[in-house]
C-alpha cells in the first residue's frame, strides 16, 4: 500500500526501509512490540514479590512434554533480543 501511495512498483527496487522513511509510517512489527517492551520494563522494576515477576522465572515440572513446538511466551522474544539476564 505504501508503494502505491508513492507511485512505486517492485521493479523500482527500492527497499522497504527507504519507503518507510519517505512515508513516515512505522513498521507494524515495531508498533506491536512497543507494548511488550513497556511491560517488560514495568515488570523488571517491580520488587514487591508480585506474581508477574515470580512467574517469569518459574519452570513447570509436569514430567512429560507435549507434542509439537513449545508455545511462544512473551519472555522468549525479550530473551532472544537482549539475552538471558534482561532483568
Amino acid at each position: 500500500m505504501e508503494r502505491v501511495m508513492l507511485g512505486l512498483s517492485l521493479l523500482d527496487k527500492i527497499p522497504n526501509v527507504e519507503i518507510r522513511n519517505r512515508t513516515g509510517i512505522t513498521d507494524i512489527f515495531q508498533r506491536a512490540a512497543a507494548p511488550k517492551w513497556n511491560w517488560a520494563g514495568h515488570v523488571c522494576r517491580r520488587e514487591d514479590g508480585r506474581w508477574s515477576r515470580v512467574i517469569l522465572d518459574w519452570q513447570p515440572r509436569t514430567g512429560h512434554r507435549s507434542i509439537g513446538r513449545p508455545p511462544a511466551r512473551w519472555k522468549d522474544d525479550i530473551v532472544k533480543a537482549v539475552g538471558k539476564n534482561w532483568m
